[in-house]
């Protein structure tokens, strides 16, 4: 079956029963099925009475797979920081089963391997996105969505040395050809590293939510043209999988925490001030 753009079917019911002159059909036209919600359990983060703390909040999202997209950013091949590119690996490994059931749900994949899409330029997931009609966004859409401390307070961690951390730090350079090979991509996805591109696509298919797994949260995840600043404010809901994300972030620079503490601090501002997060345990169950 073909994937349920809009989450129903139409069912045609042929009943027969004999008569003198032969058999005679009456056709029914079954009521429309609406495709199962997903649940997602969801945490965000909500500042407490004295202004000073924060406390996270739990709630259940409900979302139609037909109005919802999986997008992948940034997850490459290689990276230019050699642990970024073991990181990102092991990532795109856990990444491929959850995008997989997704897309068997109806939901709709995007792959936004930035910089990379020359290598696709005959794929039919390319093609579907350069297709997709052109829409007019509520606000511009720039080449990028960068920190505005008049919206969200500074990132938790200090990654302006580019937050590798090596033992000694790698040189920078573009090491990425393509989207991680672990992650399979059918011709039923799409592929672009354009925001117009995916907004267009968005609309075009009645998207109203994103799910964000990818790379790297503090950098691209964030103020990509795809990304989760840009789309938040041009009105779709966003979320993001805590676990399916990495930071770029060198524990030798401010706070002077382990690089995964760095991560979940990122995760925590994003709750606070753009979208809340869940794990791809609770998105697998709420798949099912």
């Amino acid at each position: 079956m073909s994937r349920l753009n809009l989450g129903l079917r139409a069912a045609v019911v042929a009943t027969c029963c004999l008569s003198a002159t032969g058999p005679m059909f009456t056709i029914h036209a079954a009521e429309p099925q609406v495709a199962k919600p997903m649940r997602l359990a969801a945490r965000s983060r909500q500042p407490t009475s004295d202004g000073e703390t924060v406390k996270p909040l739990s709630r259940e999202l409900v979302w139609q797979p037909s109005e919802t997209a999986i997008l992948i950013c940034d997850t490459w091949d290689k990276h230019w920081c050699r642990s970024a590119t073991r990181r990102c690996g092991e990532l795109a490994e856990r990444m491929a089963p959850v995008i997989d059931a997704a897309r068997a749900r109806g939901v709709h994949i995007i792959h936004s391997p930035s910089d990379t899409v020359d290598f696709y330029r005959d794929d039919a997931a390319r093609r579907r996105a350069i297709e997709a009609p052109a829409a007019s966004p509520p606000s511009p859409i720039g080449k990028s969505c960068s920190l505005d401390v008049a919206r969200e307070h500074a990132l938790p961690i200090d990654d302006s040395d580019g937050g590798c951390d090596c033992p000694v730090p790698c040189k920078n350079y573009k090491a990425w050809s393509r989207e991680h090979p672990a992650i399979t991509i059918k011709p039923s996805d799409v592929i672009s590293d354009s925001g117009q591109e995916v907004y267009n696509y968005l609309i075009q298919q009645g998207i109203k939510n994103i799910i964000y797994v990818g790379v790297h949260t503090n950098m691209c995840v964030l103020g990509r043209t795809f990304g989760i600043r840009q789309m938040t404010t041009l009105g779709f809901n966003t979320l993001l999988v805590r676990d399916l994300t990495d930071t770029m972030y060198n524990p030798r620079k401010s706070p002077f925490v382990e690089h995964q503490r760095g991560t979940e601090l990122v995760v925590e501002h994003i709750e606070r001030y753009w979208c809340p997060s869940t794990t791809s345990a609770a998105l697998a169950e709420g798949l099912r």
